[in-house]
């Protein structure tokens, strides 16, 4: 399990390692263009259930925290579609649905190493 933690609050969300990788490629991506969006989250029922967002801006604080010790293999088309939904009027949502949906639209495995991936 990896942390995101943001903000001058220090705000800490714990995210799977893989799934972490993919949303710092798209963060980073959206903030070096300037852009600010909107990150939501479900808290799952051992946290009483509910959802959380955030907005993601440029001048806030960032860091990414990983407990593995190898970078995990990026999913183009899982980075696509959370491009696609940074972009959305609905903003960037992390869920386990996102993972499966990029997994149904595989067409052919194209995976990427992190320093593979030309943004």
């Amino acid at each position: 399990m990896g942390t995101l933690i943001y903000g001058s609050h220090q705000s800490e969300i714990e995210i799977e390692d893989r799934t972490l990788a993919h949303l710092k490629v798209v963060m980073l991506t959206k903030l070096r263009r300037s852009e600010s969006f909107s990150l939501s989250w479900d808290h799952g029922v051992e946290d009483g259930s509910g959802r959380s967002t955030l907005w993601v801006h440029p001048s806030m604080a960032l860091e990414f925290r990983f407990y593995g010790s190898r970078p995990p293999s990026l999913n183009r088309q899982w980075v696509e579609l959370l491009l696609q939904a940074a972009n959305s009027a609905d903003g960037l949502r992390m869920s386990a649905q996102t993972a499966q949906m990029a997994r149904a639209r595989m067409t052919s495995p194209k995976t990427l190493t992190q320093r593979s991936l030309a943004l």
